[in-house]
């Protein structure tokens, strides 16, 4: 297998291993490589994401994708586990209403999606936008 055709190593849960970057080369890397149906799921939330955010700024740090906004941080980033895809919104506590997983962080907030899960696509455009306005994460 040459290096052009080596598909990113897997990590536990089937999370893809990607080297970090910034820019949306390494987010579509990593989407593209995560395991069955995920791959469909990561690609709706970076088209829901880019439709909230036009101007939204990506990068792939920690093997996961991250959206930002210039000069406010970092607002959202999502992680493969076994079952789920896990979004991570940053000041999530901060949304109306906030999304449904708590978090050990006080105001992180977490939406899991599973494989038969549908994604309510106005109340999650609703979520990134109200995120990218608020102030994120430095990272």
């Amino acid at each position: 297998m040459t290096e052009t055709s080596a598909r990113p190593r897997l990590l536990s849960g089937g999370n893809p291993q990607i080297p970090k970057g910034h820019g949306d080369a390494p987010v579509q890397a990593y989407i593209a490589a995560m395991p069955g149906w995920k791959r469909e799921v990561g690609c709706r939330l970076d088209a829901l994401v880019v439709r909230a955010v036009p101007e939204v700024r990506k990068a792939v740090k920690w093997n996961s994708p991250f959206y930002g906004v210039e000069g406010r941080g970092w607002f959202l980033s999502f992680h493969c586990f076994e079952k789920y895809v896990k979004v991570a919104f940053f000041r999530g506590a901060s949304l109306d209403p906030p999304p449904p997983g708590p978090s050990r962080q006080k105001e992180v907030r977490y939406l899991d999606i599973r494989a038969d899960d549908g994604i309510d696509e106005a109340l999650f455009l609703s979520w990134v936008k109200q995120a990218s306005e608020l102030p994120g994460e430095r990272m």
